[in-house]
């Protein structure tokens, strides 16, 4: 079986089910999201794509469980986490979610290398894994070379690989990307954009990325257009699985 079909039958990474969310209430009741509904799987490259305001980073912050839905359901690894309480969240986080800020997040009086081993330390990992594994996810972007190096000693796109390292350090089964492309320049964000897919596809992460960059749609599997709260529009590439609403 390949390995596209095998994502057709294999259970979700992520099911969002009427997902909504909304602020306030009343007159003043705001809907981030409305009724959305999709699934994605292991070695799957999803842009959730839209402007400003789309609802794309909420939808992220409700899968990560940064945020929490007001109705429907998100369930991860085949678990509802709808009941989860902050500590079980927290821990589902540290060791099966990896995290890509548009502003890389790097600890600036840290290293290349201690900036990855920082999430390995947090999950437990005994020193000589720590070490063993931060250096190979950052072979594995292709910034080893810069690995006592401070982040200002790099240029962005190595700043954002070095954030790539450090979501994959703890080899989670799911990543999750905001604008991870929205400081870098056209030609950086492609690099970036291909090695994520090239990450997902390689190494079977489910990476689901918020972005409003047009040069998404060329590198993801599945681009999920967001308006006004709702999925607006697919675009599936040949092969690929979609549960959608």
């Amino acid at each position: 079986m390949t390995n596209q079909s095998s994502r057709q039958v294999s259970q979700p990474i992520v099911r969002c089910q009427d997902v909504e969310r909304t602020y306030g209430s009343g007159e003043r009741k705001v809907y981030a999201l409305r009724g959305i509904t999709f699934d994605a799987h292991s070695g799957t490259y999803v842009a959730l794509k839209g402007r400003s305001g789309s609802g794309k980073t909420t939808l992220i912050n409700c899968i990560g469980g940064l945020d929490t839905p007001n109705g429907g359901a998100v369930t991860l690894f085949g678990l509802p986490i709808g009941g989860y309480n902050e500590a079980q969240m927290t821990e589902l986080r540290r060791h099966k979610i990896g995290f890509v800020f548009q502003s890389f997040s790097l600890v600036p009086t840290f290293t290349a290398f201690e900036n990855v081993e920082l999430s390995l330390r947090l999950a437990g990992a005994p020193t000589k894994e720590r070490n063993r594994r931060a250096n190979e996810c950052l072979d594995l972007v292709g910034v080893g070379k810069w690995a006592k190096h401070m982040p200002f000693e790099m240029s962005g796109g190595q700043q954002q690989r070095v954030a790539i390292a450090r979501a994959l350090a703890n080899s989670p089964k799911l990543i999750l990307a905001d604008e991870p492309t929205g400081e870098l320049d056209s030609h950086t964000a492609r690099q970036v954009l291909g090695l994520m897919r090239d990450l997902a596809h390689q190494q079977g992460v489910c990476i689901i990325m918020a972005t409003h960059d047009p040069l998404s749609i060329e590198y993801a599997d599945q681009v999920f257009e967001l308006k006004d709260g709702r999925l607006d529009h697919v675009i599936q590439r040949q092969g690929q699985a979609a549960n959608v609403s």
